[in-house]
């Protein structure tokens, strides 16, 4: 048998620039790094693509654009300006994807030229997607405008949308050229998106730095009062901290190690089950709290440890009127012992009835499989199940 063996290297790199105002005329950072990027005497085109929620809060942010390149003229603007929604919306229907592959081609994007989207993560994601697939590869220039997309996401190198019901069933590992990273926006996002972000940095700090989730406890207060120096300071760190991981040795996954998926395996089956009403940071914050529980029973971390990241978690949510009262687990696995606390047994219910004198005719247990139900029952309390991957919010708001 006769074999020719090959191997070849492709080296990345990418620079994340932080800035504010990045289409200001006096602002030559986007400019410089366009003109500049291969070679300078050719000219190239560049097409922007823009999330439907920063132009309805910005409605000059395209005639900004213009007026930029109208005085610097770094590359030769496209003379559509794409504008599409965004939010996990944009990742759940292939029209949208499809509708920038239609920019590319119509305006003759090509592999020398630029893809310029302006977004959150999920509208990065899918324009990035577009771009990664077209011409086997589109230069992609990512503009971040929120906190999650601008501390996590959008300094990675993934992109992908939904398919089949599963998220992010269909990607590519594709690093961009550049990310501008411009904190101006951060001064429109509402305080959802402004405080769910934050999520990522607790992640990043617990599986890479422990004085940076120090710092997350001791600044907490001042990020959920808006303190613009403080967001920017976690910004960087959080950035920082998840572009050292992606340099260090697997940045395209290819082992089975994922430690930036931390907290998320439950996320993602959570936005399914909202109807993506909860955000993604959310989710992230929810996932963090249990992968932190199993990690504890696997010996990884200790009791006082996992009640911190706790204790961090139900401080934030307090603030924001709702109060996480505890989490009950059970430790016991059933291939080992028939624990009262595991499901369908409703020993933990009973025990959170109890210790928080809760009315058992007034309260109601919600699941998505039988046992949920058999647990309430168990326990005198009423039991709903809900569709698997059904509507969650819907569920209590009937309620």
């Amino acid at each position: 048998m006769q074999s020719i063996k090959q191997h070849f290297q492709v080296p990345y790199s990418y620079e994340v620039f932080f800035t504010e105002r990045l289409f200001a005329p006096e602002n030559r950072v986007f400019a410089d790094f366009v003109q500049n990027f291969g070679n300078p005497s050719f000219r190239k085109k560049i097409l922007f693509v823009l999330d439907k929620g920063i132009t309805d809060i910005q409605t000059e942010l395209t005639a900004e654009i213009v007026r930029y390149f109208q005085a610097h003229s770094p590359a030769d603007l496209a003379p559509e300006i794409l504008v599409l929604p965004g939010g996990e919306v944009c990742k759940n229907d292939p029209r949208f994807y499809e509708e920038v592959i239609r920019a590319l081609d119509e305006h003759g994007i090509d592999r020398h030229s630029f893809v310029a989207c302006i977004g959150g993560g999920a509208f990065l994601d899918m324009a990035g997607y577009a771009a990664a697939i077209s011409h086997r590869g589109v230069k992609f220039i990512r503009i971040p405008t929120t906190v999650l997309s601008q501390n996590d996401s959008g300094v990675g190198v993934k992109n992908s949308v939904n398919y089949l019901g599963k998220k992010n069933f269909l990607g590519t590992f594709a690093p961009p050229v550049a990310v501008f990273n411009d904190y101006s926006f951060l001064e429109s996002l509402g305080e959802r998106d402004w405080r769910s972000g934050i999520a990522e940095a607790v992640k990043v700090s617990l599986i890479k730095d422990i004085s940076f989730f120090t710092w997350l406890e001791e600044n907490a207060d001042a990020m959920n009062q808006r303190h613009k120096s403080v967001m920017i300071e976690q910004i960087y760190r959080c950035a920082s901290l998840h572009m050292q991981h992606i340099a260090s040795g697997d940045p395209f996954e290819l082992g089975s190690a994922r430690p930036l998926d931390f907290g998320h395996w439950a996320a993602h089956k959570l936005e399914y089950l909202s109807d993506f009403k909860i955000r993604h940071g959310e989710a992230v914050a929810i996932g963090i709290a249990l992968d932190s529980v199993y990690s504890h029973l696997m010996g990884y971390l200790t009791k006082e440890e996992v009640d911190r990241i706790h204790d961090f978690f139900q401080a934030e949510c307090k603030k924001n009127n709702v109060e996480i009262l505890e989490f009950f687990y059970s430790v016991h696995h059933p291939d080992i012992c028939n624990s009262l606390s595991r499901k369908p047994a409703g020993l933990w219910v009973e025990r959170a009835c109890a210790k928080y004198k809760f009315d058992k005719d007034a309260s109601v247990m919600i699941g998505d499989r039988d046992r949920d139900v058999q647990c309430a029952n168990a326990a005198g309390v009423r039991g709903i199940q809900m569709e698997k991957n059904g509507d969650l919010l819907e569920y209590i708001k009937a309620l």
